[in-house]
């Protein structure tokens, strides 16, 4: 082979493996049930939605609590101090 031949068979080869399994199936393939695989995409992205909204609440909770005026560890910062905003 040539040079310039080597990357071409091997772009030919990296193109033709993933279609192997199709020409070489003996049997038809399954079928979709596509309510299953939409409600299966749908529970996943609920979850997904509803632990992302658990984290966010969670967080703005406690950035209340931590930082609300009766809070005994809040200080005033050196602006609120000096009166200057």
């Amino acid at each position: 082979m040539t040079p310039r031949a080597t990357p071409l068979a091997i772009l030919a080869l990296v193109l033709s493996i993933p279609a192997l399994p199709a020409l070489a199936a003996t049997e038809p393939g399954e079928y979709l049930d596509r309510r299953a695989e939409i409600w299966n995409l749908f529970f996943r992205m609920m979850t997904v939605a509803f632990t992302i909204g658990t984290v966010v609440s969670g967080t703005i909770v406690w950035l209340c609590l931590r930082f609300r005026e009766s809070n005994p560890k809040a200080a005033p910062t050196r602006y609120e101090e000096a009166g200057e905003w």
